[in-house]
């Protein structure tokens, strides 16, 4: 994470006047730095051509990878996975293009620092925040464009998270897909919890005038942060990862026992 990096975001934002921007399923994808600047804080490093579009970022432990692809063969721009180890499932999850980077960054957040005391439940959270329950393991939004759900297919052991934001439909339940989000079934459950709190949450996004937004139907409004306080509050978030993730190393040396991942191994994506 170098500082022509930070000057570089902070240059983007300069100039934008900030909107509040809502539903957060709406709001569009925001600024992708969110997240890869957040990987970077904590120590992730790049290891695709620097000159190819797509972009891989790997953890120290080379366990842990995520994938950018703005070509993507599927409708899965970011792919997120986890090898196995000796001890642990490896795991993967998928988002469409225009998932909300700091949605996103919520859960790449919890996955380098240290997993939380107690869980959130996803659909308490959910219903805390209007949304309306459809029955135990589903749930959707009161614009009924962003549906989440917790379920399982025939025949499967485990059951895995689909989250799915579309179009209004016109006599069938969901109209054309904006986008998604889906974890398979060994995905750890904090990193779901982080993910559906950060979906819920009523708080607006900051989108500037002529971001890309999901929807005609969101909402925007001028937004009482001025942009040094938007590069302010991205520059202190990363200071902290950079702080966690320090002491993390810290406390895990060379000689303590840490599972080694299996080189070679990766988790088969959605099956579509």
């Amino acid at each position: 994470m170098s500082e022509r990096q930070l000057a570089a975001f902070a240059d983007t934002h300069a100039w934008r006047i900030p909107f509040d921007t809502t539903p957060r399923h709406l709001a569009g994808p925001g600024d992708a730095r969110r997240v890869t600047h957040g990987l970077a804080a904590a120590g992730w490093t790049r290891t695709s051509d620097p000159l190819s579009p797509e972009i891989v970022l790997r953890s120290p432990d080379h366990r842990h990878s995520l994938q950018f692809d703005p070509q993507p063969a599927t409708s899965a721009w970011w792919r997120l996975r986890a090898e196995p180890t000796d001890t642990e499932p490896g795991w993967y999850a998928e988002f469409g293009e225009i998932v909300p980077a700091e949605i996103l960054a919520s859960l790449t957040d919890a996955l380098i620092t240290s997993t939380p005391a107690q869980r959130v439940e996803p659909f308490a959270a959910l219903e805390s925040a209007g949304w309306l329950l459809d029955q135990q393991d589903a749930a959707h939004t009161p614009d009924a464009m962003c549906h989440v759900e917790h379920r399982s297919d025939q025949g499967e052991s485990t059951a895995y998270w689909h989250v799915e934001t579309c179009e209004p439909g016109h006599g069938t339940p969901m109209g054309r897909r904006i986008w998604h989000a889906w974890f398979d079934g060994h995905t750890p459950t904090h990193l779901i919890d982080a993910f559906v709190t950060a979906l819920a949450d009523t708080a607006p996004l900051q989108r500037g005038m002529y971001d890309r937004t999901a929807h005609h139907s969101v909402v925007q409004k001028p937004s009482p942060l001025t942009p040094v306080q938007i590069v302010e509050a991205h520059t202190t978030r990363l200071a902290g990862i950079r702080k966690q993730a320090r002491a993390a190393h810290r406390q895990h040396r060379p000689n303590a026992a840490t599972p080694t991942p299996k080189v070679g191994t990766t988790c088969a994506p959605a099956r579509r």
